[in-house]
Parts: structure tokens; sequence; C-alpha cells
């Protein structure tokens, strides 16, 4: 069974990229799901010197041990929220370099008509120096996203689940194939 490693780049409960997460997991398919927890302190050298957070070694060994991980970023300012950045840059300090050639699809879930395609392009910038092996398409782009799920958190846009569907499908191929 694939390890599947969730990471939603927002807090809030009724979070949309939480539920754009939530779905996509459901389109991977069978898996053995952990959700990423990023309440993690700010990223401080003097807290380092003291040693790296529990909580963040966690996160580095999930990452770590997934076989792929799926990521849904809101955009905050035409970026990615300071969170997941300070997530990656807590996990950079871990010395376990979890991400090297990792499967990894992003997506993103906003407010405006671009869906997120900022935070997105933001996203993949901040993965660069990781080498993770980021998925190149398609690209999921949920726009107005307080519309796009119905009561269940289920994505009501057909031409969008198709979307996520085809990258769920291609994580998976990409997660299954020998390191």
């Amino acid at each position: 069974m694939l390890k599947l490693l969730g990471i939603s780049g927002a807090l809030r409960a009724a979070s949309t990229n939480t539920k754009l997460m939530h779905e996509a997991v459901r389109l991977f398919g069978p898996c053995e799901f952990t959700e990423a927890n990023l309440r993690l302190p700010l990223y401080d050298a003097d807290l380092e010197a003291e040693g790296i957070p529990s909580e963040v070694m966690v996160l580095a060994e999930q990452i770590r041990d997934a076989d792929a991980v799926v990521m849904s970023t809101p955009e905050y300012n035409k970026m990615i929220p300071g969170l997941l950045k300070n997530a990656l840059d807590w996990v950079s300090r871990t010395g376990v370099k979890p991400w090297e050639g990792k499967p990894v699809a992003i997506m993103s879930a906003a407010a405006g008509r671009a869906g997120g395609e900022r935070s997105q392009y933001s996203l993949r910038w901040a993965l660069t120096p990781f080498n993770a092996h980021l998925l190149q398409a398609p690209e999921v782009l949920v726009a107005d996203s307080s519309h796009a799920f119905d009561p269940q958190g289920r994505l009501i846009n057909e031409r969008t689940v198709a979307g996520l569907e085809k990258l769920m499908t291609a994580l998976r191929e990409a997660a299954s194939k020998p390191v």
C-alpha cells in the first residue's frame, strides 16, 4: 500500500485547500494517508541552536517515509502563505533531506479568478532547492474556491475533477516506480 502525505498550506478548519487536498487523496485511490501538521514554531536560528523542535522532525520524517506528497496552497498576497514557507525552511535544517526525488503534486484553491496560480508558481520555486520530483501537469487551480465544493466537501466542477484525477493518476504512477 502506497504511503501518501498531504500538506495543506492553510490552517483554517474549513479551508478550501484542505478540502482540495482531501479530494486529491480520494482520487489518488487506496493508500495509507497522513495529514501533515504545519503548526510549527517560526524558524529561528537561536531556537534551532537548542535543537530541532520535535514537531519539525516528525514532519521531515513523514515526508521522507511517504511514497508521494500532495500539497495544496492558498494564495496570500500573490504568494504561498508564510506557514508553508516556514515549514519548508524548518525541514531544510533537519539534515534529513526528505524531498530528494520525492514525487510531489501541487494544487491550489483561492478566492480569486486565477485559483492561486501565483502561489503555485512560488511554491514550485520554494521547492526547487530540494530536488523533489515535481509533477508539471495538469495544473489544478480552483478559482472562487468558497463556491467550488458541495456540502460534503466534494468538488462540483467536472472539469476540475477530471484534471485532479489525471494529476493523482500521474502521482500514483510516479510513486509506484522503483527508486
